[in-house]
Order: structure tokens, then sequence, then C-alpha cells
């Protein structure tokens, strides 16, 4: 990739998949500070011959040889990939749940995208504190939150809108209050007993027994199932074997190879933003009397290491995309003054 800065010429190496699967085509070297451009519900404006005015920066097109849809739909079994994994890598084992879930109550319509469609991932890092970008976060198009992290209370930093919230059973907000008024409730699986969970969700049974889970989770979310949806676990895959590399396990859950929620929504959001963002992401470790969320007094100081993530290894992703210029760090956390 001659014409490229060499950030981004490393970042291309590092995902692009052989040249035989993937066609491409890029904007002059002029406008080369754009994100990585994906249209998964309208590919019909994206083609060799015209391309959408509006994307400022460089785009590649069709980097999988599959569409890979945000939700899962009722013709998931399409996608081989995520049919031979166990959760959280896929659905696996999981079939006639997701497919109740699905078909009973069409858990299943996706978000329409249109050209130069922008995007914000807010992480709940406690940098958001006093950082007054709440209009800022307002202004995108697609504002997606992350597990319980509150916005009532926090408007001035964290803004007020939510497109969706991806969470899991322990990380769901368990206080009915503390939702938003309207928001899609996305459910990323990590484990079959999620699955389990959301039908209960989906139905409103009543959840008998919590065992099983890693700590206490929420016995019911105030949604309509028309307002439910499942997250594809492709995004999971992709981000821990393709993207981060991670180790496989065989394809299975093990030692440091699952990707932290915010790194899987981003990489959602990559298939289908013209423009990805973040605010909130990042640990300081050199600071540990600082804040660890936005909305809480626990400090850095209480992050133990994680027997199911890998932070070193996924920060170096991280900051890869940050200094290649395909993801805004609009808190500076990821890399701090070294981006």
């Amino acid at each position: 990739f001659p014409d490229l800065h060499p950030n981004q010429s490393l970042l291309l190496q590092l995902l692009l998949p052989p040249p035989s699967v993937l066609s491409f085509l890029y904007c002059p070297s002029t406008l080369l500070t754009s994100r990585l451009y994906r249209s998964q519900t309208d590919t019909a404006l994206m083609n060799t011959t015209s391309f959408p005015t509006c994307c400022n920066m460089f785009s590649f097109i069709n980097r999988f040889t599959k569409v890979v849809p945000m939700f899962l739909d009722p013709n998931y079994k399409r996608f081989s990939k995520i049919g031979d994994y166990l959760p959280p890598f896929g659905i696996k084992s999981q079939g006639m749940i997701t497919h109740s879930c699905l078909c009973s109550r069409r858990l299943y319509s996706s978000i329409h995208f249109e050209c130069c469609k922008t995007c914000i991932i807010v992480g709940n890092g406690g940098i958001l504190a006093n950082k007054s970008l709440g209009q800022r976060i307002d202004q995108f198009d697609v504002v997606v939150r992350l597990n319980e992290a509150p916005v009532k209370g926090f408007e001035k930093d964290v803004g007020s809108k939510t497109t969706m919230r991806i969470t899991y059973p322990e990380g769901a907000i368990q206080k009915i209050e503390r939702y938003e008024a309207q928001s899609l409730f996305v459910l990323s699986a990590f484990k079959a007993l999620d699955f389990n969970w959301l039908r209960h969700m989906v139905f409103n049974q009543r959840l008998v027994s919590t065992d099983g889970f890693w700590k206490s989770v929420a016995r019911r979310v105030p949604r309509e199932p028309s307002d439910m949806r499942i997250l594809n676990p492709y995004f999971i895959q992709e981000a821990s074997f393709k993207l981060i590399g991670l180790p496989y396990n065989n394809g299975q859950m093990g030692r440091g190879n699952i990707p932290t929620l915010g790194t899987v929504a981003i990489t959602m959001a990559l298939h289908n933003c013209d423009e990805v963002a973040v605010a909130g992401f990042g640990y300081n470790m050199s600071t540990p009397h600082a804040p660890l969320h936005y909305y809480e007094k626990i400090r850095m100081s209480a992050i133990k290491e994680s027997w199911t993530h890998n932070i070193s290894k996924e920060k170096e992703f991280l900051v890869k995309l940050v200094k290649a210029g395909v993801i805004q760090d609009w808190t500076n956390g990821i890399c701090g003054a070294g981006c």
C-alpha cells in the first residue's frame, strides 16, 4: 500500500483477509483520515462505479465473503461460522432457545444504516468524568452504551441519547427505573446460560434460579420483545481470533481468550458505521487512586487480573486502531499522549 501512511498500511496488513477474497477501493490519498466503511443493510450503495461522496477517508469493501448482520435473525444457520462454535463464539447447542426467541417474538429487525452513519461507543471509564462531552455524544447517529452504566444524572458528561445498550445477564441494569425510555436491549451472550436467561426475559417468565451466574442478574427487563436483540456472536469470534489474536483454544472459552464487551461493540460498529468514535475507554494503572468508572467511587486499584480477558493484548489492538485513524478516541484513554 504505497500511498498509505505507515500506520494505515500496518492496520490493513493486520485486518485484511487474503487478496483472493477481497475487493477493495480507496479514496484519494488526501482523504486518508476516514474510518473503516462497511454498510451491511444497503450493499447497493457500494460498488466500483458509485461511492458515497460523503465518506471522507479510506474505505474498503467486502472484507468478508458473507454479509455479517448486526443481530441474529431466523436465518442464522446460514452462517456456519457461528453454528459450529459454542458460546461465546457461536450458538452451537442453543438452537432451540434461539429459534424460539427469534421466531416467536421477532427479535431481529436491524437498524437501517445509510451513507455516513456516525457511531460512538460510550465506555464506562472514570476518564469520562468532568469532560462535558454530553452534547457532542448526542450528536452521533448511533450511541451505544454498555452494561449498567447510568445516564440519568450524568448527562453533561455522557449525554442522554441511547440507541442500544449491549449487555449480558450479570451486567444488565437491575433497577427498572434506570432504564432509558427508548433504546434497544441487546444481549451479548458469553455462555449457554445467557440464552436461557434471555428466554425468561423475552417471555416475561419468572427466573427461579440464578445458579451458574457469577454474580446477581436482572430478573426483569422493561422492554417489549420488539425492542430486544441478540448480538451476532461472530463479532466476539472475529475480535478474539482475527483481530486481537487471542488463544484459539479449540474454539472454546479459555483463559485470556474472551474480548471485553467494549471491543466487541467496536468490532460491530466497524462493520456497520462509516465513522466510529469511542469515549470512556482505557485503564491507566499508573493512577491507582483515579476513579475506575464515571458513576461510582471504586478506584483503579480495584482492577484484578482477569481470567477471561487479556487486557494488555487487547489494548495493543485498540492502540493500533487509534493510531491508524480507524477510530477516534475522544477521551484519549486508550493510548494517552502516545497517539
